[in-house]
């Protein structure tokens, strides 16, 4: 195998590499944003009167909604978020497991990458100096 090819296929390798982390990476955190957004739609309730107006986004209109059922629905969003994070001892092994795949395909990039700069640095050595 040449050194172009080998070169050509480690480049291949670690963008594919790069690409599933960044996969991963996107899916641990995704949970933890919307728990974030909804807190603070909580934080935001905890400081309405019975006289404020809560609206829903629909579409691109605001309609008016029950407050109490914005609560209900921020609530019922929140236990099911977190459900999905930590409580639940199936997604917690998930999470586990998305955390050790994360640090694996980590690993396995950083690999890569030494492995690619070796190559450059045998095609550079074979080049002829003028």
């Amino acid at each position: 195998m040449s050194i172009d090819t080998r070169l050509q296929g480690a480049s291949v390798e670690y963008q594919k590499l790069q690409s599933d982390l960044a996969i991963l990476v996107d899916k641990r955190t995704r949970l933890d944003v919307q728990l974030s957004e909804n807190e603070m739609v909580k934080k935001e309730f905890a400081n309405l009167t019975p006289n404020n107006t809560v609206y829903k986004l629909v579409g691109p209109v605001l309609v008016p909604q029950d407050q109490n059922e914005a609560k209900s629905n921020v609530e019922t969003r929140l236990g099911f978020i977190q459900g999905e994070i930590s409580q639940n001892p199936m997604n917690s092994e998930h999470r586990k497991r998305v955390d050790s795949q994360i640090q694996d395909m980590e690993e396995k990039s950083e690999k890569k990458k030494i492995e690619l700069a070796e190559i450059q640095s045998k095609i550079q050595q074979a080049q002829p100096r003028g």
